[in-house]
């Protein structure tokens, strides 16, 4: 499984509008081949600063499939307006997990 972490970074006056458009964008990931959740984390000392993980079967899952559907277009026709830099993204696959 890899993971796809997002940093987000938008106008912290706009956090709740920011929020309920990645709420909306749910089903564009949900429906996505290869996708296995997604999450959106506030950073608490950076007000304005997000990170959005998902899940993926694979790095191209994300990369080819999703970036070159509609639900990627979707997405960021709902997210993309609030970002005021954009997006710095990795993927990170688990080398240990201790407990």
């Amino acid at each position: 499984m890899i993971t796809e972490i997002a940093t987000l970074r938008i106008d912290p006056a706009k956090a709740e509008a920011f929020e309920a458009a990645v709420a909306a964008a749910k089903p564009y990931f949900q429906s996505s081949p290869g996708c296995h959740g997604m999450a959106l984390e506030k950073v608490i000392e950076t007000p304005g600063l997000y990170h959005l993980r998902v899940l993926w079967e694979t790095v191209e899952a994300h990369t080819v499939t999703f970036r070159g559907s509609d639900n990627f277009q979707q997405w960021r026709a709902l997210a993309g307006p609030f970002f005021v830099s954009p997006p710095d993204v990795v993927h990170a696959e688990t080398a240990a997990t201790f407990f």
